[in-house]
């Protein structure tokens, strides 16, 4: 059983074709093919059978479809760890969900990261739903976000910071001079000016969304939280904020809090790793400092990142 059949097996798995698994591998199907047929005759099993729906799994197809991206994670972080090794530097790659990226990571990171002179660490944003998926594959070493539905056995999930989201207008806003909360039905009627974080199932602001049901024309999606929290300063609409990153605009008078049900909204951020004997010791040195005073400090003290430097779809920064 070599990497290469491996990685043609879990292309085929997901992306459901030998032809599409081809593609996306940069080989022939003939290649694909003949590393599946490898796999069927050394395991003694015919793995899938195609259908008119797609492909079909036997119970052992399955199986080796879940061992095998893990199997190619190990081997991924493996030799990054020997390449680490010559080099003398240690790589910790970290999963976050895109609300903690911008307004807790760059201060929590930049704290931890100064504290060994041999560290990088490595940012990417996902949906949050994809991190357990994330480090079983070995794909990350730590998530960073809301908690997930389901946590596998196999991880540590560790709670480390509770924070409050509220709507909030700009003053021009017909809405900032309320003096009580607002309806549901009016609610509705409003344009909400949303981060990524409003895209996707799992976390506080699609949570909002769904228990008001705002209906998706009402919603505007804007590159960053922060891009989203300007442009409401301006009267244009309704924002979801972290309290303590809009603390100083609610001070000065350029936002109001709005009330209304279901508002303000109470969330948590949690850090998942593998189980001990799995996890890097560098993602352990973490899941140890983020319930410190310290990192609490790093990650509230500060404006996060500026609309012109958070760019999603790039996904990776650096602190060495």
């Amino acid at each position: 059983m070599t990497p290469a059949q491996l990685r043609a097996f879990s292309a085929t798995v997901r992306l459901g074709s030998v032809k599409a698994a081809a593609a996306d591998l940069a080989v022939t199907e003939a290649a694909v093919s003949l590393h599946i047929a490898h796999l069927r005759r050394e395991l003694g099993d015919k793995l899938f059978t195609r259908t008119g729906s797609g492909l079909a799994f036997t119970p052992g197809g399955l199986r080796l479809a879940s061992r095998a991206a893990q199997m190619l994670g190990l081997q991924d972080q493996t030799v990054l760890e020997v390449q680490q090794a010559g080099s003398g530097r240690r790589l910790l790659r970290v999963a976050t969900s895109s609300l903690f990226a911008e307004y807790a990571a760059p201060g929590l990171i930049e704290l931890f990261a100064g504290r060994a002179d041999d560290l990088d660490v490595e940012l990417s944003v996902h949906d949050p739903q994809r991190f357990p998926l994330l480090l079983l594959e070995r794909a990350v070493d730590v998530a960073i976000g809301p908690r997930p539905a389901t946590v596998d056995a196999s991880m540590s999930c560790t709670h480390f910071l509770n924070y409050q989201m509220i709507a909030v207008v700009g003053a021009p806003h017909p809405l900032a001079a309320r003096t009580g909360p607002a309806g549901v039905a009016e609610l509705r009627e409003q344009t909400w000016l949303l981060g990524p974080s409003a895209v996707g199932r799992a976390g506080i602001v699609p949570s909002v969304l769904r228990r008001l049901q705002i209906p998706e024309d009402r919603q505007r999606i804007f590159q960053s939280h922060t891009a989203a929290v300007d442009e409401a300063k301006h009267g244009t609409g309704v924002a979801l904020a972290v309290t303590f990153a809009v603390s100083k605009d609610l001070a000065d008078g350029d936002l109001r809090q709005l009330g209304g049900p279901q508002l303000p909204a109470r969330g948590s951020w949690n850090l998942l790793t593998l189980g001990d004997r799995e996890a890097p010791p560098a993602a352990a040195e973490l899941r140890r400092f983020v319930t410190t005073p310290r990192a609490t400090q790093a990650m509230l003290r500060g404006a996060g990142v500026t609309a012109g430097r958070f760019r999603p779809a790039i996904h990776v920064t650096l602190w060495s």
